[in-house]
């Protein structure tokens, strides 16, 4: 066989021996030799190969499986500015530590700098160090080493984040060429080349200085403390994708906290990034504790005075009545909540993240899409300890949700994606699945504000710039969804009433939209009232 070829069969054989199952194949000429060997590999039932041919849709389904199957998954494509359009999965991989490997292809060395076609600087296109593989040469020796480098690549993935892995290809590109130099099998019994065990790093960090006067916020993470926040007496508040207090959110949005609630110190887990009020009170409290595994701790308000991967909870002092207190404004918050939604005409987002949640089948998946309804969701809702939620809050890009939410349903089952009108639109292409791929139970529910609602709640959106607002905030665009979904052979129905909702959410069979229409121009004063109520419900 060829050089290209036999480097190619390699590389994926190794792969499958380190338990790499789904891989994301984006066509083209340079990364052929991959995908006649990924081709090979899933024929003979040796992994699920998904073939999409827009590298960003691409790019989030692997993502999702990644997210979903918390297994490292490979994303192929071939060279120039197809690798460019996996940007912005790996840098949501990135930033929420989720195990994908781009396994680009690439011109020979020799290629770069006079003007061939297709061929860019590929070494560090993703801002993160590249493993680079060696041109393969019709020689001996290589075999071993195109393997280590392999196993190389997933234990980075697996302990790190996503690995970019770029491969150069000489012609010919398909499979040919004669006998090689050298056998190339891997170790005995499929094992890998190199077995690697993971290196954990773990620092408890006692919790003396952590009084009983403690609140624990959980940002995007799947760490949980609620054990130790029950033994310390500590009320928690979560972002959706955890699990704290209902409300937790709203009443620190809506305004300035009562003594009997301003906590002494907080602990903050993994990366809370919805919440202005989250983030003042962080500003603001003279003991913030960060629990994280990663060495870059987050902490963009510089307010952190301790980090550690854990703690360590002695002997504790509580106090019964600050938890108290913190559930029975959860409570008041609620009852403002349900009342003064009862008087709007629905839809309204928050109504619709509120109803939504509620509804969802047991033991289901919920990935909530950027902007509004994550937002939504963790100010309204009410937690489901029989959900699981996902959200792309690594960058908080509103980019590929539908083929992230996808991923998600292909590896854990029945899954319900809730986004805004714009993320849907951004990514279209995720409606589009051959005849011939796996085809994920998924419901796409849209809520339809003809724009960009979000900006309405933001200081852009006040009265005094309303000359420029619709235009280039608001962004109306007029599209017909259904029309759309008709193209690509997804169903489409449009959703009137909150019954309707209701019983549209039964578990998933294939993929389908449901859409919503809602109006935007409301939407800042309904915000206002609602902060406003709250806070005199508890004040």
């Amino acid at each position: 066989m060829n050089p290209s070829t036999a480097q190619a069969r390699v590389l994926v054989d190794e792969l499958l021996r380190n338990d790499v199952r789904h891989v994301v194949l984006s066509p083209g000429s340079r990364n052929a030799p991959l995908s006649f060997a990924l081709a090979e590999a899933a024929a003979a039932g040796r992994l699920t190969l998904h073939v999409r041919i827009d590298e960003r849709t691409a790019g989030f389904l692997a993502l999702g499986l990644a997210r979903g199957s918390g297994e490292v998954t490979a994303v192929t494509c071939t060279s120039g500015t197809a690798v460019a359009n996996l940007h912005p999965a790996v840098l949501e991989a990135r930033h929420a530590g989720v195990p994908l490997i781009a396994l680009t292809a690439d011109r020979p060395v020799e290629l770069l700098r006079t003007g061939a076609s297709q061929t860019v600087d590929q070494q560090r296109v993703f801002g993160i160090d590249t493993l680079q593989f060696p041109i393969a040469e019709r020689r001996p020796g290589q075999n071993g080493l195109w393997r280590s480098l392999v196993c190389r690549a997933v234990a980075t993935a697996r302990e790190q984040g996503p690995v970019h892995v770029n491969v150069p290809f000489r012609e010919p590109l398909v499979p040919g060429g004669g006998e090689w130099p050298e056998p190339l099998d891997g170790r005995p019994f499929d094992m890998p080349w190199t077995r690697v065990a993971p290196r954990t790093t773990t620092s408890l960090h006692p919790a003396d200085h952590l009084g009983p006067r403690t609140l624990v916020v959980v940002g995007d993470t799947r760490e949980d403390l609620a054990d130790l926040a029950e033994r310390a007496g500590w009320p928690v508040i979560a972002e959706p994708t955890g699990h704290g207090l209902r409300h937790g959110a709203l009443l620190l949005n809506a305004g300035g906290l009562p003594p009997e609630l301003k906590p002494d110190a907080l602990v903050v887990v993994g990366r809370p990034t919805l919440s202005r009020g989250v983030s003042r009170l962080i500003a603001t409290t003279p003991v913030v504790h960060v629990l994280t595994d990663d060495p870059d701790w987050p902490d963009p308000q510089f307010a952190a005075t301790h980090t550690s991967t854990g703690l360590v909870l002695g002997e504790h002092e509580v106090d019964h009545d600050w938890l108290t207190a913190w559930q029975h404004a959860a409570k008041a918050a609620a009852d403002v909540v349900d009342e003064l939604l009862s008087r709007e005409s629905w839809p309204t987002g928050l109504q619709v993240a509120r109803d939504l949640v509620a509804a969802l089948p047991t033991r289901s998946n919920l990935f909530l899409g950027s902007s509004n309804p994550v937002r939504d969701v963790d100010l309204v809702a009410a937690p489901r300890q029989d959900v699981r939620v996902h959200a792309n809050r690594g960058v908080a890009g509103i980019d590929g949700s539908i083929s992230t939410a996808a991923g998600i349903a292909l590896t854990t089952g029945p899954t319900f994606a809730l986004i805004g009108d714009l993320t849907f639109l951004h990514d279209a292409n995720g409606l589009l699945i051959g005849p011939d791929e796996p085809r994920p139970d998924l419901t796409v529910v849209v809520l339809n504000d003809d724009g960009g609602g979000i900006f309405a709640l933001l200081e852009q959106g006040a009265p005094e710039h309303a000359d420029a607002f619709e235009r280039v905030f608001g962004t109306p665009h007029g599209a017909d969804l259904a029309a759309l979904c008709a193209a690509h052979r997804v169903p489409h129905t449009l959703v009137h009433d909150a019954d309707q909702l209701r019983r549209e959410l039964t578990p998933p069979r294939g993929m389908r939209v449901l859409e919503i229409r809602a109006e935007r121009t409301e939407l800042r004063d309904l915000h206002a009232r609602l902060k406003a109520a709250v806070s005199t419900a508890f004040q």
